[in-house]
Formats: C-alpha cells, structure tokens, sequence
C-alpha cells in the first residue's frame, strides 16, 4: 500500500536525513505537510553500531521527527556507485509515493557516499520521469513521475548554501531525533572507537552550524540547501 508523499528526504545513511535536514522535515510536518525518509544503505562499515541497531534508531528517530514511512534499500555501504541497477530501485520509490519534493544528500562532502548518493538520488528523479522506462513493484506499471524540485542539505564540508530555512522553533526536534541514533554520536560512557562523529566536538558543531546559518538571516537557527536550478519567488516580500 502506498500514498502520496509532500516530501521525500533521501540519505545515503541512516541519521544523514536527520543531520542534514532534520529540522527543515519537523516544521514542513508540523505544517501538515506529508514527508517520508528512504535511507539507501544500512550503514554496516559504521565504526560504532550495528544494521540491526541502526534500524532500531531510525524508526526511533523517524517516531521523533513524525514522518509517515521509512525505507531501507539495503545498497552497499561506502560502495554506491550511479548504477542503472540502483537508479530504478530508486525510481520505484519516487513512483511509488509521488514527492513534490526531494531533498537528498550533500553534492560534495569527506564521505564518499554523499556525493555519490547525491548524484544517484538526483538522476533518478529526473529518469523517474520518463514514460518508456517501465517499473513495477507488484501492482502492475508504476506512473511516471518526476518530482517538481530537487534539493541538497549540507552536511560535513561548510559548503555555501543557495538558500536557508529558519528551524528556530524546531532544532530541540533536530537534536533529538539525532541522539535518537545513540550508538552513532557523542556518549562519554561508550566504550567502542572513537571516529571523527562521536566527538563532543562534532555533536556541538550541529548547534553552532545552525545557529550561525540562523545568525546570517537573524533568526536563531537555520538549515542551508543548494538547488540544482534557480529558486523562483512570486514577489519580492516573500523574501525575508
């Protein structure tokens, strides 16, 4: 069974939708806005966690941010590749729940898989649209649909954003669906290696990115994106 989704947010890795856009998906929802997350990977080559934990904390952090479906497409952890393989599983998903808007990982950042999962997610919205490939997931042919816009959230590397969206009333729901994935993250009683995201430092860096994006247009927080074509406004006064 499937519906119609407002916004579909894709990442490379489960907790890369949660740290790249976490807050902008809380206030679309709180807007009654429909929003689903499709993780490509189970995360497995992660230092710290396991698939079965990580799955656990996904649902975990989907249950905070309220959004209505979570998949998995199981694709090879630190090994996608822009394969016409993994473009129709891909353009199955965009068909099956029909986004207006995708929003999908980094276009350049230190893991592989973001930019990679970046170019691989936006190539298939864009093939999702074409009438003469042919899908099915069981119910027959799939309709062909093409989402309206494609967005892509920052993550790692300070790249500069095309435009920025105030999450002041939402970041305690960003925060807390990323301590969501507990095995991932700062925890000063773990145990386990260490790696460059289980700092304390790096977990800070959520609070004082978004609150220097938010510093640039006066707001207390904020999330940046870059578009892949010009974001067109009605008139100048919508523009804060």
């Amino acid at each position: 069974m499937s519906f119609k989704l407002d916004i579909l947010a894709i990442g490379a890795h489960p907790d890369d939708v949660e740290l790249g856009c976490g807050g902008t998906i809380a206030k679309e929802i709180a807007d009654g806005k429909l929003v689903g997350i499709l993780d490509l990977t189970k995360g497995e080559l992660g230092t710290r966690g396991t698939p079965k934990i990580r799955a656990m904390e996904a649902e975990a952090a989907a249950g905070v941010l309220g959004v209505m479906v979570r998949e998995n497409l199981g694709l090879p952890d630190g090994f996608l590749e822009n394969t016409k393989e993994y473009q129709l599983k891909i353009v199955e998903i965009i068909r099956k729940y029909q986004p207006d808007i995708v929003l999908c990982n980094a276009i350049e950042d230190r893991h592989p898989d973001h930019a990679k999962g970046s170019k691989l997610a936006s190539d298939a919205c864009f093939l999702s649209g074409l009438r003469a490939i042919k899908t099915d997931i069981g119910f027959g042919n799939q309709e062909a649909w093409r989402p309206k816009n494609v967005y892509h959230y920052i993550q790692w590397k300070g790249i500069e954003p095309d435009f920025v969206v105030d999450i002041s009333e939402f970041m305690d729901v960003k925060e807390n669906a990323i301590k969501a994935f507990k095995s991932q993250f700062f925890d000063p009683n773990s145990k386990e290696p260490e790696s460059p995201i289980t700092s304390k430092n790096f977990f800070d860096s959520v609070d004082y990115r978004a609150r220097d994006l938010g510093r640039i247009i006066g707001v207390d927080y904020a999330e940046g994106f870059t578009s892949e074509r010009y974001v067109a406004v009605k008139k100048l006064s919508n523009i804060f």
